[in-house]
C-alpha cells in the first residue's frame, strides 16, 4: 500500500494516520480504499485492542480532494454511485469496527472529514480545530456521511449545518456531541493517552459488544423483542470466558487477565 495512510503500533494500540498534509489530508478514491482495507485488517487482528485515528499537518481532513472532485464531475451517474458507495463503505467499516476507535483530531475537519470524526467512539479535538459540512456550497449534499453525523450531533443541529454550510469551532462541536473533549494542541496526546488507558483496562469483547449494543438499541423499538434480546445478550456475556474472568477478578480483588502484561 502507499503512504497516504500510515500504520504504526504501540503494544495493543494501532495508530492510523492520514498522511497527505500538503493537501490537508483530503480524500480521494485511493485514500478511501486504503483506509478501508487497513481498518478491515485491524478488525481481524486479535493483538489490536484499540485504534487511534489522526492526521498529519495542519488539518485532520479537508474532505474531498479537488482533483478527485474534478474527475467525479466527468463520471456517469453509475460511476458516481460506485464512488459514493466506496465512501459509505469506509464510514460503515469505521463505525462498526469491533475495537474502540479514538479520534485524535489535531486540526480542522470538513465534509467527509466530519464523517470520520462522527464514526469514532471517543473523540479529542484540538481547541483550534474547526468543522464544517460545506457540500451545499458546491450544489451537493453530505449524503454518504449523513447517517453517522446525524447519530453524532442530532437531527436539529444537522439540519442547520447541512443547510448553512457554516463553520463551527471545537467548543461548539463538543456541545453538539460530535467531539467528546477539547484540549490545547500541546495537551492533545495526553488526553488521548488517558482515553487509551481506560480502554485498555476494559474487557475487549465487552467493548465490542457495547458498541453493537448501542447501535442495536438505538435502531430498535422498545418492545418485548428488544427486552428479550438485551436479556439474552447480558446472560451470554455473564457465562462467557471474559465475563466470568471479570466477575471473578472483581470478587477476588485482583486485576483481570486482560490487564496483565503479555
Amino acid at each position: 500500500m502507499s503512504e497516504t495512510v500510515t500504520l504504526s503500533r504501540d503494544g495493543a494500540t494501532a495508530y492510523l494516520t492520514l498522511n497527505r498534509p500538503e493537501i490537508h489530508n483530503a480524500f480521494d478514491d485511493a485514500l478511501i480504499a486504503e483506509l478501508t482495507a487497513q481498518l478491515r485488517d485491524l478488525n481481524q487482528d486479535a493483538r489490536v485492542r484499540a485504534v487511534v485515528l489522526t492526521g498529519t499537518g495542519k488539518s485532520f481532513s479537508a474532505g474531498a480532494d479537488l482533483n478527485w472532485m474534478s474527475r467525479m464531475a466527468a463520471y456517469t451517474e453509475a460511476e458516481n454511485r460506485a464512488d459514493a458507495l466506496a465512501l459509505a463503505d469506509l464510514m460503515e467499516t469505521l463505525d462498526t469496527l469491533r475495537k474502540p476507535v479514538i479520534g485524535r483530531i489535531q486540526g480542522s475537519a470538513f465534509g467527509g472529514g466530519v464523517g470520520l470524526v462522527a464514526c469514532c467512539d471517543l473523540v479529542v479535538a484540538a481547541e483550534h480545530a474547526r468543522f464544517a459540512l460545506p457540500e451545499v456550497r458546491l450544489g451537493l449534499i453530505p449524503a454518504a456521511i449523513a447517517p453517522y453525523v446525524l447519530a453524532a450531533m442530532g437531527e436539529r443541529a444537522a439540519r442547520r449545518y447541512f443547510i448553512s454550510g457554516e463553520r463551527f469551532d471545537a467548543a461548539t462541536a463538543a456541545q453538539l456531541g460530535l467531539v467528546h473533549q477539547t484540549a490545547p494542541a500541546e495537551e492533545l496526546d495526553a488526553a488521548v493517552n488517558r482515553w487509551l488507558e481506560g480502554a485498555l483496562s476494559n474487557g475487549p469483547r465487552a467493548m465490542a459488544e457495547a458498541k453493537a449494543l448501542v447501535r442495536t438499541v438505538a435502531e430498535a423499538p422498545r418492545d418485548d423483542d428488544l427486552r428479550r434480546q438485551t436479556a439474552d445478550w447480558i446472560a451470554a456475556l455473564r457465562v462467557g470466558d471474559e465475563g466470568q474472568e471479570g466477575l471473578n477478578a472483581f470478587l477476588e480483588k485482583r486485576a483481570p487477565q486482560w490487564q496483565q502484561p503479555s
